[in-house]
Parts: structure tokens; C-alpha cells; sequence
């Protein structure tokens, strides 16, 4: 028997906000997403004109009508917090506090980024940027509701995020840890050669990321199978099933109890197959798959 829509996630998508803010909202609804994932801004630009109240109260009142809830920002990709370049990583710092800035404008809780790439310094210094980065960050958005949620990443180059220790040292380092969280890419989490598929594999890296960050850390999940086999530290989304992750990890997902509040947005390639929307195709996927199953306790933190 399938489960009812309160014993699994909301699911969604990334949507463009072509048009407006609110267009993005309809355009989730059509594929039937319960929740939707957005930039609020050019993602490959650094400025960006301001929300009017006009596109704030559009936007809302899309929310509302379509009864779309858990809306999510992410951030642009120009932004690296962890840059040893003094002017890169001072830009940087000041796009992301404008980009905190527009998501709490329209109402949406978190602020998707990754953590950043350390280029040409190292490992250990990268992370004490953005650690300095983020404390700089939460002192000067002092009262506002959106947070930030550190991205898992698949680890090319030099970009950090792909070790769960990675989340843990920011985590631990900044001085207001509350309010930051994680969002957990599928993708990018077996890309950088976490196993997920089958049940103990699975078991055994939500127990590591339990014991390493907590699983009451994580806000959000983008549901994303991998074009490129696990460990390949390759960052390149499949449509559900599609990929080298085949179905049984977003099963696994779908069914973990403690997860069950967590929304989760697809982030797979847009376009149409015989005339259907990939998103529908894909969330379509992600439903049949649904069948709770019992999970042992959090080892950091509450059951989520």
C-alpha cells in the first residue's frame, strides 16, 4: 500500500524565475511540486536590482493560491567564500549578505550555497575562510530570518564541501552554528564516493554524516541520480534512475523516517521526453518509490 502524502517528504524542483518571482511558483505547480527551489537573483551576475513590494506580494500570493510551502533560495556560483583572493572573497561575502538579504524579502528561510574552493591555498586554509566568511556574514545580518545551508559537494578541483569532516570544521568553527544547516545533494554525496545504493551502504553513510554532523542539520535535500560512477568527484546530474545511482537510493531516502520533514527539491536536466516535463517525469518517479521503512535513532542530535 502507498503511503500517504504525511509519511514522505515534500518534493519539488528548481524552477527559473523568468518572468517573475511568482512564475516560478506556477511553473512548479504545473509539474506538481509541493515545494520549489529558486535564485533570486541572475545567477550569473553579481548585481542585481531590488525586490519590489509588487513582486513580493505576487510571489506570496502564488505561494498561498497554489499551496506551495518550503520555498529555498540558492545562491549564485559566483560567490566563494573561500577564496585566498582578498578582493574575490571580500565581493563574495558582501554578494552573500545581499543574497540573504533578498530571500528573507520574500519570505524564504534558507539560502542554499556551496562552501567554496580554495584554489590556490590549501585545504585547512580554505576552510578557515569560510568559517571568517560566514562570521562576517551572521554579524551583519543580525535580525534577519533566512539562513544559510552549507551544500554537500561532489569535490572537483578544489572545492570543499565532499568530505562530511569538510561541513563539520565550518560547523564547529563559526560562532553562531545555529544558524547554519546542511543541504545534502544525492549526487554530489555518491559522486564524492559515499556508497548509497542498498540498504547497509545506505545505513552506514547516514550514520557517518549522523555521527560526524547530525542528521537534525539537514534543512533541505536536492534529489539528483549521477551521470559519472561514485568517487569520481564529477559533478554532473541524471534524471531519477537514470544514472549510476539507480533507484534504490531514493527509495532508501524517501522511506527514512527521520528525514520525513525534510523537503527535497530535483535539480536533474530540464527539457521534455514524448512531450512530458522532465520534473513531472522525474517526481512522478520519486512517489512510486515511496515505502517507509524503520530507522534507528540520530546519533547527534534529535530524531529529525
Amino acid at each position: 500500500m502507498q503511503a500517504s502524502p504525511k509519511q514522505f517528504p515534500p518534493l519539488g524542483a528548481h524552477m527559473s524565475i523568468a518572468g517573475g518571482y511568482h512564475k516560478a511558483v506556477e511553473r512548479g505547480a504545473a509539474c506538481g511540486c509541493s515545494c520549489v527551489q529558486l535564485f533570486t537573483k541572475n545567477n550569473s551576475q553579481w548585481n542585481a536590482k531590488e525586490i519590489t513590494s509588487a513582486e513580493v506580494e505576487k510571489f506570496r500570493a502564488a505561494l498561498a493560491g497554489f499551496g506551495i510551502g518550503h520555498t529555498i533560495a540558492h545562491a549564485s556560483y559566483l560567490i566563494n567564500l573561500a577564496s585566498p583572493d582578498k578582493t574575490l572573497w571580500n565581493r563574495s561575502v558582501d554578494a552573500f549578505v545581499r543574497e540573504l538579504h533578498r530571500a528573507d524579502r520574500l519570505g524564504i528561510p534558507y539560502l542554499v550555497t556551496h562552501p567554496g574552493c580554495y584554489t590556490t591555498s590549501s585545504e585547512s586554509a580554505g576552510l578557515r575562510r569560510v568559517v571568517e566568511a560566514l562570521d562576517i556574514v551572521h554579524a551583519r545580518t543580525t535580525g534577519l530570518q533566512s539562513c544559510c545551508l552549507l551544500e554537500t559537494t561532489a569535490g572537483q578541483g578544489t572545492s570543499l564541501g565532499h568530505r562530511f569532516e569538510h561541513l563539520a570544521a565550518i560547523l564547529d568553527g563559526v560562532k553562531e552554528p545555529d544558524r547554519l544547516g546542511v543541504c545534502f545533494d544525492t549526487c554530489h554525496v555518491f559522486a564524492a564516493g559515499y556508497p548509497l545504493a542498498g540498504t547497509n551502504a545506505y545505513r552506514a553513510t547516514m550514520k557517518e554524516f549522523d555521527l560526524t554532523i547530525g542528521l537534525h542539520r539537514i534543512k533541505a535535500m536536492h534529489l539528483n541520480d549521477s551521470l559519472r560512477p561514485r568517487g569520481s568527484r564529477v559533478d554532473r546530474h541524471a534524471h531519477i534512475g537514470r544514472g549510476h545511482m539507480g533507484l534504490k537510493p531514493f527509495q532508501l531516502l524517501l522511506g527514512d523516517r527521520r528525514l520525513r520533514a525534510v523537503p527535497m527539491y530535483l535539480e536533474t536536466p530540464k527539457g521534455e521526453e514524448d512531450g512530458v516535463d522532465f520534473d513531472k517525469i522525474n517526481l512522478a518517479v520519486l512517489r512510486k518509490l515511496i515505502k517507509p521503512f524503520p530507522a534507528p535513532r540520530t546519533a547527534r542530535g534529535t530524531r529529525v
